[in-house]
């Protein structure tokens, strides 16, 4: 580095300003491509509910919709001992003996409410098929788990744009075969391509317009664009959900704002920051250019001169292709690396239990998961808030840490009780959906230019083993209600010890190199106390970096 001279990307394109046109136009399409990442992520919610049911008595005649309501709600003794069995009716029994105590499977099949129409009532997932559900659940997270560690790679490889546009199709596509499913395998399938095509959407997004935008507009985009356009799309989908009750028809709908992105091609750029890295110095220029001529600011003769961005690209010489190695290869991205993947796994398995865990609490299914992804979009906001005025590490440790409390309460909660255990999940999922939304902020602050996309893949990739594990701690509610909450809150306070090691990025600019990632904070944060910790870098012929403590 020649001392004083370098400048970073921020500072070579100010002249672009903070919300011109361009800038405010990548916000809106951008932050709109979350909505369907939105509900995609829990639209199982709906599609895969369990109605109420009970045996089939005979299958010998044929009842109507006001029959089939009357005896969910009028059951007699003689019809079945619970939900996957029945008495057995004997010659010498008559119905309203209710002297049967001999049962026998539902081998007439089953009655379900019309309320909704799920893929359970189609193909019969309950009783001994009851493991289907969050099977086929924990396989759309399977999904996500692919999607997460591929989409790095190919977007740090191949450019953030293609890769966006590309997922965006597979999310839209799958669902709208998947709507068409002649089997639950059929089914699965398709549901694990979606995950594959939602996340890798979400992500690329991110990185997109974070890469795009300068710091200031940068987290304002993260927070109050991005994460409140997933909201939106978690609130949408119970209002699609209470008019549109037959899941077929439901996927249809999630399918079609996908196709409205399509013109979208000839708007949104390729990240200019991405180009440059790659050398590409020229269709680097034209983005910014085009940008200006948006924004209606005058444009440099040159903008990226070779003296001012060395830092910014690889010469042709040393031109290098990162791989995963690069996140451990070096002492300061190894101990981001490794604290990041714990965060992720632990926060996304608290988020997404808590979110999936809705058609379970007492009460109106599409009220609470309305009232659910309020929380999130009332987290969101309150994050943007306290972003500016609380250091990073110390508001990700609030908002884990009130999680875990107000779920861990519940314990203390009596079990008739149902409203304040209500209560208290709603307020547990703030604190995560807070974290949730913050950890893309803070982790696309820590983890370099050159490595960012994997980064951010191999973090998600790992917080999809925990979200595949999800649905199955759910289902231990079947047995001990509090139980799926209590493990929640340990995991949600476990991590919120682990966030304080991580450096402060706030008023910080985005790292471009590996050389500039942060060391973590270690036992000099307790001290108050102004400690070089340095990392030598031995792969890096750069600088030793430092950083207070």
């Amino acid at each position: 580095m020649s001392g004083g001279k370098v400048k970073d990307f921020d500072e070579l394109t100010s002249f672009l300003g903070d919300y011109g046109l361009f800038q405010i136009l990548m916000i809106v399409l951008l932050s709109l491509s979350a909505v369907p990442c939105g509900y995609m992520g829990v639209i199982v919610v709906f599609v895969s509910d369990t109605p109420e049911h009970h045996c089939n008595v005979s299958g010998n005649f044929t009842r109507t919709d006001a029959d089939v309501e009357a005896t969910l709600q009028e059951r007699n003794s003689w019809m079945e001992a619970d939900s996957c069995s029945r008495c057995k009716l004997r010659a010498n029994c008559t119905e309203t003996a209710g002297l049967c105590n001999e049962t026998e499977p539902c081998v007439d099949g089953w009655i379900y409410s019309t309320e909704r129409y799920t893929i359970v009532s189609e193909w019969d997932l309950v009783c001994d098929n009851a493991w289907k559900v969050p099977f086929s659940t924990s396989l759309f997270f399977v999904g996500v788990l692919i999607g997460s560690f591929i989409s790095g790679q190919l977007s740090d490889r191949f450019g953030r744009r293609p890769v966006f546009f590309c997922t965006m199709a597979l999310q839209t596509v799958t669902a709208l075969i998947q709507a068409a499913s002649v089997n639950w395998v059929m089914f699965c399938v398709l549901n694990c391509l979606r995950g594959l095509g939602q996340i890798s959407n979400y992500i690329t997004s991110l990185i997109l317009g974070s890469e795009m935008l300068n710091q200031s507009t940068r987290v304002n985009f993260t927070l109050l664009g991005h994460s409140l356009g997933f909201g939106i799309g978690y609130a949408l989908l119970p209002l699609f959900a209470y008019f549109i009750q037959g899941w077929r028809m439901l996927l249809v709908a999630a399918a079609i704002p996908g196709f409205l992105f399509i013109p979208t091609w000839c708007v949104i750029p390729e990240s200019p920051r991405w180009l440059l890295q790659k050398g590409r110095v020229e269709e680097a220029e034209l983005v910014v250019r085009k940008a200006a001529n948006w924004n209606r600011v005058p444009v440099p003769e040159v903008i990226f001169r070779a003296r001012e961005c060395s830092d910014l690209m690889q010469n042709k010489e040393e031109e290098q292709t990162y791989t995963y190695m690069d996140l451990i290869r070096t002492r300061n991205m190894r101990n981001i690396t490794i604290s990041g993947v714990f965060i992720w796994m632990s926060v996304s398995m608290v988020f997404y239990g808590l979110s999936l865990n809705t058609s379970n609490l007492n009460g109106n299914i599409y009220l609470n998961c309305f009232l659910s992804a309020v929380i999130d979009l009332v987290a969101y906001i309150a994050t943007w808030l306290l972003i500016k005025r609380a250091p990073r590490p110390v508001l990700l440790f609030s908002t884990l840490m009130f999680c875990g409390i107000m779920l861990l309460i519940m314990k203390l909660v009596p079990e008739d009780m149902d409203v304040v255990s209500q209560v208290l999940a709603l307020l547990g999922k703030m604190g995560v959906s807070g974290a949730y939304c913050f950890i893309y902020v803070f982790f696309t602050e820590l983890i370099p230019t050159v490595v960012r996309n994997m980064g951010l893949g191999i973090a998600s990739t790992a917080a999809r083993i925990s979200s595949i594990i999800c649905p199955y701690v759910i289902y231990v509610g079947v047995y001990n209600k509090v139980l799926p909450y209590l493990i929640f809150g340990t995991i949600s306070i476990m991590a919120a010890v682990v966030s304080v090691l991580l450096p402060d990025t706030r008023n910080n600019k985005l790292p471009d190199l590996i050389s500039q990632a942060k060391p973590i904070r270690r036992c000099c944060w307790a001290k108050e106390t102004s400690t070089a910790c340095s990392d030598t870098n031995e792969d890096n012929k750069d600088v030793s970096r430092s950083a207070t403590c």
